[in-house]
C-alpha cells in the first residue's frame, strides 16, 4: 500500500512562513500541502501572549487568518508535484457556486488535482459574522450534491433544495484535463461518514482517533459508498495528525506542559473528557472545536479552563514520543485504514528550538512511510 504523506499549515500570520512549509514539503517529497480556512483562530487572543506562546513575540494577534483561495492561487507556480489542499471549507460562508469556481480556477494554475475539503463549519467562524450555524449538516448535503453537478459540467444545472437554488445555472469554467479538482469531506459523526461515500472522492476527519474506531468509522464511508453504487475503495482514507516530537519520548512529553498545546484539551469535547472521568468547564453538552468561541474567552476564563485540564486529555489530543514512536503510532493508524496522514507540527508551538527539531521530523516521518514495506515476499 502506498502512503500518501501531507504538511498542515494553518494559514495565520506571515506568508513567508507558509511559503517556507510548501518549500519544505516540496523538498523532502511530500504529497500535499494543506491549508485552513479560518476568521477566528482557535486559540484565544485575549490569552494570547509569550507565556501562552513564543509565537505570540511574533504576531501580536493569532487572529491573522488568511483567505485560503489567493493563497493557494499565490502558493501555485511553488507547488510543483505537492497537491493543494483547503482542510476544511463550509457552504455557510461561501455558495457551492462560489467554491465550484474557486477549486476551478485554482486547476488552472496547479500541476495536480487540487483538493476542495468542505465540512459542515465551526461556530467560531459563522456565529460572530451572522452567518447562518442551523442545520448545518443538511446544508453540507445540499451543497455537496450542487458541487457534483458543477463540477461535472457546465450545465445549465437546476437545483431546488431547503439552503440552496439552482436556476439554469451555468459552470463554463473547466479544469485541464487531468487536473480536475477533488472533493473531500472532513466529518466523523455517522450522517458526515454517509455522506462522504455517498458523493465526495476522500474522506478528511479533523478528529484524531484510536485506530479501531478510525476502523470502524472509515467502515460507514465505504458501506456508504457501496449502498449509491460508488467503488468504496476509491475513496481517500486522510485525517489530520497533529504530533508533538522530541529526540526522546520523556522529552517529547514534557512538551505537553506547553500553555498552547495543553489548549488543545479545550477543543476535545464532553465526552472526551468524560472517558477520563472528568468534566468539561465548557459545559456537559460542549461538542468540541466546533463549538468553540474562542475570541469570547476572556482571560480569566481561559486561565480558569487551563487549570483543571487532565494531563490524560491533552496526550490524547496529539501523537506523542520521539520520531520513532510517532512513526510506530501513525503505522498502527496506517494498518486501522488511513492512507494519506496530513501531518500537524504541533510542537512548533512550543519553543524555536521545538519547532526546527519538529519540521525536521515532519521530512524524516514522510521518508520513512513513504518507504517500500516488506510483507513476506511482496512488497507493498
Amino acid at each position: 500500500m502506498t502512503v500518501n504523506v501531507g504538511l498542515v499549515w494553518d494559514a495565520v500570520g506571515s506568508v513567508d512562513g507558509g511559503r517556507g512549509l510548501l518549500d519544505l514539503a516540496r523538498t523532502h517529497g511530500l504529497d500535499a500541502f494543506l491549508v485552513f480556512d479560518h476568521l477566528i483562530n482557535a486559540f484565544p487572543s485575549q490569552a494570547w501572549d509569550t507565556d501562552f506562546t513564543y509565537l505570540a513575540s511574533q504576531a501580536p494577534t493569532p487572529d491573522q487568518c488568511l483567505d485560503f483561495a489567493t493563497v493557494l492561487g499565490n502558493f501555485a507556480p511553488q507547488a510543483g508535484p505537492v497537491q493543494l489542499v483547503v482542510g476544511v471549507t463550509d457552504p455557510n460562508r461561501r455558495h457551492p457556486a462560489v467554491l465550484a469556481q474557486t477549486v476551478l480556477t485554482l486547476a488552472q494554475f496547479t500541476e495536480r488535482p487540487p483538493v476542495l475539503g468542505i465540512g459542515a463549519g465551526a461556530l467560531e467562524n459563522l456565529q460572530p459574522y451572522g452567518l447562518p450555524h442551523d442545520r448545518r449538516v443538511d446544508r453540507v448535503e445540499e451543497a455537496l450534491q450542487i458541487l457534483r453537478m458543477l463540477l461535472g459540467g457546465p450545465g445549465p444545472h437546476d437545483f431546488r433544495g431547503k439552503h440552496f437554488t439552482l436556476d439554469q445555472a451555468l459552470m463554463g469554467l473547466r479544469a485541464p484535463a487531468g487536473r480536475e479538482p477533488r472533493l473531500w469531506v472532513g466529518g466523523s459523526r455517522d450522517r458526515m461518514l454517509a455522506l462522504t461515500g455517498r458523493y465526495a472522492d476522500g474522506w478528511l476527519p479533523a478528529e484524531l482517533m484510536v485506530p479501531d474506531e478510525y476502523t470502524r468509522r472509515l467502515r460507514v464511508v465505504r458501506q456508504a459508498a457501496e449502498a449509491a453504487g460508488r467503488d468504496p475503495a476509491a475513496i481517500v482514507a486522510s485525517g489530520g495528525v497533529p504530533v508533538v516530537v522530541a529526540e526522546t519520548d520523556e522529552q517529547a512529553h514534557a512538551l505537553l506542559d506547553s500553555t498552547a498545546i495543553r489548549f488543545l484539551a479545550l477543543h476535545a469535547g464532553a465526552d472526551a473528557w468524560a472517558a477520563h472521568g472528568a468534566e468539561h468547564p465548557f459545559g456537559a453538552g460542549y461538542q468540541g472545536l466546533k463549538d468553540l468561541l474562542p475570541h469570547m474567552l476572556t482571560r480569566e476564563e481561559v486561565q480558569q479552563a487551563m487549570s483543571v485540564i487532565p494531563d490524560r486529555v491533552v496526550a490524547d489530543q496529539v501523537l506523542v514520543g520521539s520520531r520513532q514512536t510517532v512513526l510506530d503510532r501513525i503505522g498502527e493508524l496506517v494498518e486501522a485504514g488511513l492512507q494519506h496522514p496530513m501531518l500537524i507540527p504541533v510542537s512548533a508551538m512550543a519553543s524555536p528550538e521545538a519547532a526546527a527539531f519538529t519540521l525536521e521530523s515532519v521530512a524524516w516521518l514522510a521518508r520513512e512511510l513513504r518507504a517500500p514495506v516488506q510483507i513476506g515476499e511482496i512488497t507493498v
